[in-house]
């Protein structure tokens, strides 16, 4: 693999740098439903979608929180750059579970942009050699744009639904060309219009056995990119930038703005003075708990695999998260209330934050099952989505 390396300070400058343009861009980034071609190739001679190499696979060896920054800033920007930076930044991510002859075959430079669902969609019928693999997966965030394609499915082995140990369903992930996948112009939606998540599918492809992997089984990488909810860590950074973003922008029209019935000063003005208080502290305290618990986690990770760390470690990252899409939510919905029907017409970027937060807030990161299975796992109970605590 060869791409050249940049540092976590020059990546977030030019995350940072790039933003007033998708900003500019925004209205026709969702208009369009996805990400500009040329956006798409600013970003990838940036560096982006190689950020989450490790050093050890040749990467820049940015940890999580640096990360998750960088999403942060050009979530600024535009909502759905953020998501699908995010989403495409995760080969490295997906690279320490494959061996190094299917780096070398599907990942031959660092910066391949990759999409798809993990979660199994689809069936694999064992044969020699790898896998009968058919399938339709929905939510393929950048897959418009990607390189590699990944989809989750069950394997079926004689006939029958493979088994692990413990009695539950095998499933692995696989990796595809993105000219090897179908896609279907699914995603006309309320929110994140420009992720271009559309559906894609495929049927009876043949997919070399080393083409496909297990969260529970890492070959190239061992390092703390190497974990199941590595990609997780990094999500915040999207509804946090789009949450800032709009507090920039709501602080910046508050100057000179009056209440149109009396005429009094919004600086002057008890309502507007609480909101903006309010939708600060919940800002802070949102992305500090981000900030804090990605980077205790990172250093955590130092001498212990995430499975091994103690049910308070573990449930943290999680609980943060999911609260920085709530947050997120009631933030701009508040702003909203704030500016009122000024912000409901197209032109007003409150609009289109409002709408993407909504469409980010049903992602199950953010659901009630990830509290759930916080509490669960605390309680030596059963959570319902363990994968995000690293059980599955």
């Amino acid at each position: 693999m060869s791409t050249a390396i940049i540092s976590a300070t020059s990546l977030l400058e030019s995350a940072r740098s790039i933003a007033p343009e998708l900003s500019e861009r925004r209205s026709e980034i969702d208009a369009n439903r996805e990400i500009p071609r040329d956006i798409v190739e600013r970003l990838r001679s940036m560096g982006i979608y190689s950020m989450g190499f490790s050093a050890e696979l040749g990467g820049p060896g940015l940890t999580s929180l640096e990360q998750m920054e960088v999403v942060e800033a050009l979530s600024y920007g535009d909502t759905a750059t953020g998501w699908c930076a995010m989403i495409g930044s995760a080969t490295g991510i997906y690279a320490g579970y494959l061996d190094d002859q299917a780096i070398a075959e599907l990942m031959p430079t660092l910066d391949l942009i990759t999409a798809g669902l993990i979660f199994p969609a689809g069936r694999a019928v064992r044969v020699p050699g790898g896998f009968r693999l058919s399938g339709r997966w929905k939510f393929g965030s950048a897959v418009t744009h990607s390189d590699l394609v990944i989809g989750g499915a069950f394997v079926i082995a004689d006939g029958e639904l493979e088994t692990t140990a413990a009695g539950g369903p095998v499933v692995r992930i696989f990796v595809m060309r993105r000219d090897q996948v179908t896609l279907f112009d699914t995603w006309d939606t309320t929110g994140l219009r420009g992720s271009g998540s559309n559906d894609y599918a495929v049927d009876d492809l043949f997919v070399p056995e080393h083409h496909s992997f297990s969260f529970g089984e890492r070959k190239s990488g061992t390092g703390k990119l190497a974990e199941p909810e590595a990609l997780a860590r990094i999500m915040p950074g999207v509804p946090l930038g789009s949450a800032r973003a709009a507090l920039d922008y709501v602080r910046c029209m508050a100057e000179g703005k009056m209440v149109p019935a009396t005429g009094e000063r919004w600086a002057d003005n008890y309502r507007a003075q609480y909101i903006l208080g309010e939708c600060e502290m919940e800002y802070i305290v949102a992305r500090g708990a981000v900030v804090e618990t990605v980077a205790s986690l990172w250093n955590r990770l130092d001498h212990n695999r995430f499975g091994e760390l103690p049910p308070d470690a573990r449930i943290s990252t999680a609980l943060a998260r999911t609260n920085s899409f709530r947050a997120s939510r009631r933030i701009i919905s508040r702003l909203c209330e704030l500016v009122g029907t000024e912000s409901i017409y197209k032109p007003n970027p409150l609009d289109i934050w409002l709408r993407d937060v909504n469409t980010m807030a049903t992602h199950i990161i953010a659901h009630d099952a990830v509290i759930q299975s916080a509490g669960a796992f605390l309680l030596g109970g059963k959570p319902q989505f363990p994968f995000v605590l690293g059980l599955g």
